[in-house]
């Protein structure tokens, strides 16, 4: 193998664990984000809230997609990206609030 070859595979094992740093974080983040959203599910439950709240996720995907396009995402993934878990989130919320009720 030239040097040249191996200064790209050297290249790419540091990219790939920058990448895997970040799918880490991810994770990490997304943890800490469904025991807040867990939190948000016993209080809708305790106090009869509906699971979903449609105002509460119009903004957020506004919000979420102003902050893709500044952030060079494509603001149609990011959009996917949060309908994705907010749908686990509400699944997440009338798990609990059938929980609640029994």
């Amino acid at each position: 193998m030239s040097n040249s070859e191996e200064e790209v595979l050297e290249q790419l094992r540091s990219i790939r664990q920058s990448i895997d740093n970040i799918d880490a974080a991810l994770i990490h983040m997304l943890a800490e984000r469904f025991k807040f959203t867990q939190q948000v599910g016993r209080l809708k439950a305790v106090h009869g809230l509906p699971p979903a709240d449609l105002e509460r996720e119009r903004e957020q995907i506004q919000r979420l997609r102003g902050l893709a396009e500044e952030s060079h995402l494509d603001p149609a993934f990011a959009e996917k990206f949060l309908n994705f878990i907010v749908a686990e989130v509400i699944h997440h919320h009338e798990q609990i609030a059938g929980a609640t009720q029994r």
